[in-house]
Formats: C-alpha cells, structure tokens, sequence
C-alpha cells in the first residue's frame, strides 16, 4: 500500500517543486482618477469602474494628479527587483502596480480561481460544510504521486465540500482541484471554460486558464489580474475563512497538513495563495489587514515570477521574502502616509 505519511511531506508546508506559486504586490491611495508614479516602478490608477487605466491603456505620466505626490513622498515600499507585484487598499485603492505586465505561468495560484468558480457555483456560508462529494478513483490514485503536490482520499468515501477546498488551498492538493472540477462541471475541460468565463466577466484580459491545478505552464496571467480576482473572491466569507485555515487533516488518512503560505497569522496576513514551479518561479497572492484611521482595512497583493528558472523552493522562498516586506512596510507607514499626504 502507497506510504500516506510520504504524501503528507510532499505536501506539507514547504512548497512542491512543481506546485507552489507566489506574487508580489505594491500600494497607492487614489481619488477615481488620480495617478502615481515612482522611481522604483510604474504606477497605474483605478478608473471610476475599478479598472486600470493610464494613457492609453498604459501607465500614466509620472506625478500626473494633484495631491498624490504627496502620499507617494512618504511610501517608500521595497519593491522586488524582478518579476511583478501590484498591490490596493479596501476602500483607498490602488498602491501601483511593479513590472511589466505580460502573462506568465502562475503554478498554484491558478487554484484561485478553481475555488471561487467552486464557490460561485455551490455557495456555502460561513462555518457550513457543504455540499456531499464523493472522490473517485482517479482522485484516489492520483493521492501518491511523486511529481506534484497531492492530498490522500478514498476511492467512494464522502467528504465534505469545504474540507476539499480545504485540501486544495492549504497544502495545495493538485488532485483534489480535478476532483472538484469533475464533481462541478463532469470534467476537467468543461470546469476550464467556466474559470476562463469567469477571468473574462472580471475583466483579467491578460489571463488564460487551461487546466485547473496549476501544474500546466500554459496558464498564464499577470499580477493585476490575479489582483481583481482576489479582490472578488475575497468578498465570500466562506473563501476568507478556508486561506485563513492554518492546518487541515485528511480524513481516514491521519495526515494533517500545514497552510504552505508561511505568512499566514504574521503581520496581520489571513491568507491567501501560494504557487511555485521551475517555470513560473515563486508567486503568492496575499492578504492582510490594517487599522487606517480608525477603520479595520484589507491589504491584497500579488508577488509573481520571482527567482523563475531556479529550483521551486528558491522561487517561493524570494515570492515570500518579497511580500513579507511589502506588507511590513505598507503596515508600518500606510497611516501615516496617508495623514500626511491629506495634510500637504
């Protein structure tokens, strides 16, 4: 019989080589039209219908909008030196956008939207189970590979559908993300068109999906992208409360995982997305919370395409470092930037 405690380490908290994804985001407060530019990277503003914009459709002139210069003298945000990061503020806005935005493959993070296409089509609320999937064989057999980051199930056992999900985005489980998009759509090609339908009605023009787990270089996207979609799949309370989750066991396997994303509960950060491969580098999608004047605020950033070529584990441990500085700092200067970009 596989040896399930072997699987647990392939898919314990340290990323797979061929899984993990990570990314890297960066912060801008803004009116509907304003816009912000740095020596350290292009900054792009959100129009009035959340999208963004600059001169035509690239990035607006530096220093470009009045009283933003002023903000931007006081936030000085360590930006990684490669790949992308873009990063906003709940009800403040976009902090900017860092690199060149053309499509790369993005791993694990793909399992983003294999959750929320999951989530849109069987709602469940907060603390609830779900709905009843059954895991079939091929989930079963797929439990003990030795190429990608796998969660140990039952051929014909019954597990709930938030423990799958569960298992999907904690320790990454590439054959749990085919078995869910089997159970919603009846196979995996038809679960992709849903997820590309949902990229296009979000408006992710620089994204393309073409498998549902990551594994696939084929899927590309950008970090403004993978940041609308975690803006959406944020507002579903069930969504926060599974990237939130620390560890989750296998049940009937006695396996318990941790969440691969090692900012989580640090600095404020209650989720979201780790990724990593050869190919596409170390990428994360994360999510933390602030205080800003007195009001409780969601951070989301996207840190992409760090250290790619390298080994999985040097790319995610770069996508990890270079966020972890990003939301260090944002937390740590965003108030008072903003109190004294107001003030100016």
């Amino acid at each position: 019989m596989p040896d399930v405690r072997a699987a647990a380490r392939r898919s314990s908290s340290s990323p797979s080589p061929n899984l993990s994804c990570r990314f890297r985001s960066l912060l801008v407060p803004l009116s509907a039209a304003l816009a912000l530019a740095t020596g350290m990277g292009t900054w792009y503003v959100l129009d009035g219908g959340g999208h963004l914009t600059g001169p035509g459709g690239g990035a607006p002139a530096a220093g470009s909008g009045p009283g933003v210069a002023a903000v931007a003298r006081w936030l000085h945000l360590p930006w990684p030196a490669e790949g992308q990061a873009s990063v906003e503020v709940e009800g403040i806005g976009s902090l900017g956008t860092r690199g060149e935005q053309r499509p790369v493959p993005i791993a694990s993070v793909t399992k983003v939207m294999t959750a929320y296409v999951i989530l849109k089509g069987h709602p469940m609320r907060a603390g609830a189970p779900g709905a009843a999937v059954t895991a079939d064989e091929q989930a079963a057999n797929e439990s003990y590979s030795s190429v990608e980051t796998t969660a140990p199930v039952l051929a014909g056992r019954t597990y709930t559908q938030r423990r799958l999900l569960e298992l999907m985005m904690v320790p990454s489980g590439n054959n749990i993300a085919r078995l869910l998009a089997r159970w919603d759509a009846g196979g995996e090609k038809a679960f992709v068109a849903k997820m590309n339908e949902e990229a296009a009605r979000l408006g992710m023009g620089n994204t393309t999906y073409t498998g549902v787990s990551g594994m696939e270089t084929s899927t590309r996207s950008t970090s403004a992208d993978q940041l609308r979609l975690a803006r959406a799949a944020m507002k579903d309370p069930a969504f926060r409360e599974i990237v939130a989750t620390r560890t989750v066991e296998a049940p009937g396997a006695g396996v318990t995982f941790r969440n691969t994303n090692k900012l989580l509960g640090r600095d404020g950060v209650i989720g979201l997305k780790t990724g990593s491969s050869t190919p596409a580098g170390g990428n994360l999608v994360w999510a933390a919370t602030q205080e800003v004047a007195g009001t409780p605020r969601l951070i989301l950033g996207v840190v992409l395409h760090q250290r790619a070529g390298t080994t999985p584990a040097e790319g995610s441990a770069a996508a990890h470092e270079a966020s972890r500085a990003l939301i260090t700092e944002i937390r740590a200067t965003l108030p008072d930037a903003l109190g004294r970009g107001q003030g100016a």
